[in-house]
């Protein structure tokens, strides 16, 4: 076991875990924050994607112990307690998820992509290539992402 000291939405956790204990699992289960999906577990889905230091990172692929000290914002970490955040008002406006399984991968990869600035659809495409979803044909998720980075302006 080893010691970890992370830092989730805001909120310091201290824990013991397994050095082999991926990030998306002690997310899920230890801190139980499951909007966080476990999807193809190797980081071709996104749907683990989750802002670790400021970077969209996919959890399945990171270890927990290699999170030690560092700052993790999950989606339930993304708005405020009463209020949504703009991508996800974006999303549900723009009729982006269907099922929601890949939501809150998508948001947190296109929170990250937003920061970026003005974005073109293609680039945004370019920039959810990480992030799949089975349901909506994507033209509504590149309309959302559109969309909520035309409001942070």
């Amino acid at each position: 076991m080893q010691a970890i000291e992370i830092t989730v939405n805001g909120v310091r956790r201290e824990a013991e875990v397994e050095p082999r204990t991926l990030l998306v699992d002690f997310i899920r289960v230890d801190l139980g924050l499951t909007g966080t999906k476990v999807g193809c577990e190797t980081s071709q889905c996104g749907a683990c994607t989750v802002s670790l230091d400021g970077k969209a990172v996919k959890s399945c692929t990171v270890l927990a112990v290699q999170a030690d000290g560092g700052s993790v914002t999950t989606i339930e970490g993304l708005a405020g307690r009463d209020d949504l955040h703009p991508l996800q008002e974006a999303f549900w406006e723009n009729h982006g998820l269907q099922c929601g399984f890949c939501t809150p991968g998508m948001i947190m990869s296109a929170a990250e992509l937003i920061e970026a600035g003005e974005l073109s659809d293609g680039e945004i495409r370019h920039g959810l290539e990480g992030n799949l979803c089975r349901c909506t044909g994507y033209e509504n998720i590149v309309r959302a992402v559109r969309h909520a980075a035309a409001a942070g302006r």
